[in-house]
């Protein structure tokens, strides 16, 4: 038997406003428990460090391939 076909309508790119207090708390939230489940599993402080940079070091390329300067 044959499957119909449906068309989907998909949201248009919406850059996001400043993050909303309740998503900032959650991130603070998510943050300390991001690093206090890393000091747990024998991380020191220096390594929760170059895993932030690494991190920030993602961002900062993902936004430079967003909005290139050509």
């Amino acid at each position: 038997m044959p499957q119909a076909l449906t068309q989907t309508k998909t949201a248009p790119a919406v850059t996001p406003a400043a993050p909303s207090p309740n998503r900032e708390k959650a991130l603070r939230i998510l943050s300390k428990s991001i690093y206090k489940e890393l000091r747990q599993n024998g991380y020191e402080p220096k390594q929760i460090v170059a895993l932030a940079t690494e991190l920030i070091s993602q961002v900062t390329s993902d936004i430079k391939d967003e909005n290139p300067l050509d």
